[in-house]
């Protein structure tokens, strides 16, 4: 359920805007996302986990704010990573 280390420096890597970037809204974003995933799968084998349910949707939530942050105060930034992490919106 949890990510790796090793993936998660290659996720950090990936969407890191500088050399020590670590806590930009891109990174956050696709942690959340590569979690958002995980917990999905988990949910599929066991229907009945509410309590990882709620988790999966308060970082649902916390990714939405993450992105609607980004669309504010740079646009160009939010499109090209909705369009690298290939979200709907």
């Amino acid at each position: 359920m949890s990510i790796t280390a090793e993936r998660r420096t290659t996720l950090v890597s990936e969407y890191a805007t500088g050399a020590a970037d670590t806590g930009s809204p891109e990174v956050q974003v696709a942690l959340a996302s590569e979690r958002i995933v995980n917990l999905t799968e988990h949910l599929k084998t066991h229907p009945k986990d509410f309590h990882s349910r709620r988790g999966l949707l308060m970082l649902v939530g916390r990714r939405r704010r993450l992105l609607d942050y980004l669309k504010g105060k740079n646009k160009t930034r939010y499109e090209t990573l909705i369009g690298r992490l290939g979200l709907r919106r």
